[in-house]
């Protein structure tokens, strides 16, 4: 069977960098364009995307599940395409759209796949969520319309050590009909997309 396409980095420039040279090397001066604005620092070449995220820009959103591109916890999208940033060095992401967990909704209007999730139970200790819904969405942007099958395919590349994945796909079809009546569905409201991001 294939292998999910979402581990793959092969867009990426310079993916073939020793981490032993570019410890030598000072800090480099990035720009990053993270949820529509545009981010500027100075980091070590060897920094890891999902750490810049975290640590330099604070948003803890994104996951660190397991540092060896596993899990899919630390999810976000580059460039439009969904990615491991445990496997992205900050460098790498150098003048790239960057969306994370904290880009796809509000408290007051949550994306249609955080109202699925809320309203069909897709998680329970939340570790995995911001990474699923990640996945899910680029999922949903080249088939607005998946199987169960489909779905859980997609999410392969995505660990959840609680649901057992039956909510998490009905929360994905949830989504994929709110989206389909071309609108958003907030209930009980703010609290899904906090536990998200948390």
């Amino acid at each position: 069977m294939r292998r999910p396409r979402l581990a793959s980095t092969s867009f990426l420039p310079g993916i073939s960098t020793h981490l032993s040279q570019l410890r030598q090397e000072a800090p480099m001066n990035v720009t990053v364009n993270v949820n529509g604005k545009p981010y500027t620092r100075d980091v070590e070449p060897r920094t890891l995307l999902v750490h810049f995220l975290r640590e330099d820009l604070l948003l803890t959103g994104t996951h660190v599940g397991c540092d060896t591109s596993q899990c899919g916890a630390c999810t976000v999208h580059v460039n439009g395409e969904a990615v491991k940033s445990c496997t992205v060095l900050a460098v790498q992401a150098d003048g790239m759209d960057v969306k994370t967990i904290e880009g796809m909704g509000t408290p007051g209007d949550l994306h249609p796949l955080q109202t699925g999730f809320w309203e069909k139970h897709g998680l329970q200790c939340g570790y995995c969520t911001p990474g699923m819904i990640m996945a899910s969405a680029e999922l949903l942007k080249h088939n607005p319309d998946p199987s169960e099958e489909e779905i859980r395919y997609h999410l392969e590349g995505n660990y959840c050590r609680c649901t057992g994945y039956h909510n998490i796909v009905k929360a994905v079809q949830h989504a994929a009909e709110i989206m389909a009546q071309g609108g958003t569905t907030t209930t009980q409201g703010g609290q899904a997309g906090q536990a998200a991001d948390d």
